[in-house]
């Protein structure tokens, strides 16, 4: 029980690059990326070939990270440029991601078994943590930035941002970009901590990464930017505890996780507006009581004001 509450913890932390990426798109620009599935396994990909020919590992991490960049790059560029539909351009990119990746890997899998990872000589939860925090601090310091204000801005109402001059194709390439950069970045990570890459690895990311969020903010809240990316990098850890604690059910299986995924974002989901109706069904009640009361109280003041007449 305890290795597994661990291991869901360095996992937790590993996919915590990806949540954040998923939050970029999903909450702040309002765009429904799907090349998040294709970008974690082309992350996993560049850094297990690169560090399978003798490249420093760190090296293949930031390559990694650039590759995710660049993919996302041309999902934008798609939607922006080519003015073609948000969730059409993410799927396009998916696909495309997915041969480009085999070209990538040259074979289904590649293994890094005895080769020096990150992790090789490091524990992730020494380090891991202070790393989260360190990007977490950095995402939200430049989203405080003009640059990133508009990039909010872009999510939240682009023609209004656009009638003060700027460019919203711009921002939208940038924020698919960094969001896209730092799913690659969980898939190297993720490589590297597994010590294999797989053509594969990236199905269901986008599900995972939305359920770390939608967990986070309906547990955690999300009243604020530095609240919100908090709340995004402990869903993650929440996600993979739940789901840590869901397989040791029984009667689940591993082949289950993918239904355990499911179920866990259909509760999150369900959760806060179930939450708002008890609330709204509360608050209808006492006001209901509360008209009851008074207008008994203005029934009696009426008997006797007519005892005394």
């Amino acid at each position: 029980m305890y290795n597994s509450l661990i291991g869901a913890l360095e996992m937790g932390l590993l996919y915590a690059f990806m949540a954040l990426g998923v939050y970029i798109t999903f909450r702040i620009l309002d765009f429904p990326d799907l090349t998040v599935d294709g970008s974690f396994t082309t992350g996993g990909a560049i850094a297990a070939v690169m560090i399978g020919n003798g490249y420093s590992p760190l090296l293949a991490t930031l390559c990694a990270l650039l590759g995710g960049m660049a993919a996302g790059m041309c999902t934008g560029l798609l939607h922006t440029k080519g003015k073609i539909n948000g969730l059409l351009s993410g799927i396009l990119m998916m696909i495309a991601l997915y041969s480009i990746n085999l070209r990538i890997l040259v074979k289904p899998n590649v293994s890094l078994m005895g080769d020096d990872t990150l992790f090789s000589s490091i524990n992730p939860l020494l380090v891991m943590p202070f790393i989260v925090v360190l990007v977490k601090i950095l995402m939200d310091l430049f989203l405080r930035t003009d640059l990133g204000l508009a990039l909010r801005a872009t999510g939240d109402n682009s023609r209004m941002i656009r009638s003060f001059g700027v460019n919203t194709d711009t921002t939208t390439i940038l924020g698919i970009s960094l969001s896209n950069g730092l799913v690659a970045l969980s898939g190297a990570l993720i490589a590297q901590y597994s010590t294999f890459a797989d053509a594969s690895m990236g199905i269901g990311m986008i599900v995972i990464g939305l359920a770390s969020v939608i967990i986070g903010e309906a547990i955690f809240g999300a009243k604020n930017v530095f609240r919100a990316t908090l709340a995004v990098l402990l869903g993650s850890i929440v996600y993979r505890i739940v789901v840590a604690l869901a397989l040791r059910v029984p009667w689940l299986k591993a082949s289950d996780l993918k239904l355990i995924t499911a179920i866990i974002v259909i509760i999150a989901l369900v959760f806060p507006s179930v939450q708002r109706y008890v609330k709204q069904k509360s608050t209808a009640r006492r006001r209901t009581a509360e008209l009851a009361e008074l207008a008994q109280r203005s029934k009696q003041r009426g008997g006797a004001a007519n005892a005394e007449a």
